[in-house]
């Protein structure tokens, strides 16, 4: 008996071929990434409670499978959008000055979190970690550690330099530096930064760092 034949879910096939083994598939980047597209106008659109992993697809115009073959839950779906927002796997700055560094790490991140849809997604997100203890953890976790990845490169990079003390306190550090920029794009929600604003605050931020 011929051997039943299969289609990949990503691929169109234009001849038979024989089964492959689980797990051997390729997935078609242009798949995933038109399906990370649909996420964030999902989200924007319909909000993380009433997103369905359905409305993705078919925004994405993909079948379920193929959403489900890269990601196992909504949640973990749009968590790996949210490590997009959190500059996660982005080269740290290397200016050759600590206010340097922190200067383009304000502009990157500051376009990030003002980024209109960004701007939705994010206290959507808030909204539903207030709820679910889950999302709350996974959440808290993935813009910490995206923010991290970078933020502690820079600071690193400054101790080798001699600009801060060997052995700073890090965890304060890494507050000082991502505090103000998150109050004021995603808390206080402000439409437009002051002029000079990234500046003034790469440049405060420094000091405030150099004296921990």
């Amino acid at each position: 008996m011929l051997d039943r034949m299969t289609t990949n879910a990503d691929e169109p096939q234009t001849r038979p071929r024989r089964r492959t083994p689980a797990g051997a598939a390729v997935l078609r980047e242009d798949v995933t990434e038109a399906i990370r597209a649909a996420v964030f106008e999902e989200l924007a659109s319909v909000g993380y409670a009433r997103m369905s992993i359905e409305g993705i697809a078919r925004r994405a115009g993909v079948g379920k499978t193929a959403v489900y073959r890269r990601w196992k839950s909504k949640l973990h779906l749009v968590l790996d959008v949210v490590s997009a927002l959190a500059v996660m796997g982005l080269p740290a700055p290397d200016t050759g000055s600590l206010e340097g560094d922190l200067r383009l790490l304000y502009e990157v991140t500051s376009r990030a979190l003002r980024h209109p849809v960004a701007s939705q997604i994010i206290p959507d997100l808030q909204a539903e970690a207030a709820r679910n203890p889950e999302i709350a953890e996974a959440l808290q976790k993935t813009l910490r550690e995206g923010q991290e990845s970078v933020a502690l490169k820079i600071l690193v990079a400054a101790e080798q330099r001699g600009e801060i003390r060997e052995g700073f306190d890090d965890e304060l550090a890494l507050d000082v530096i991502s505090g103000p920029l998150y109050w004021r794009s995603v808390v206080i929600r402000s439409p437009k930064l002051p002029k000079g604003y990234l500046d003034t605050l790469a440049r405060a931020t420094a000091q405030a760092v150099k004296a921990l």
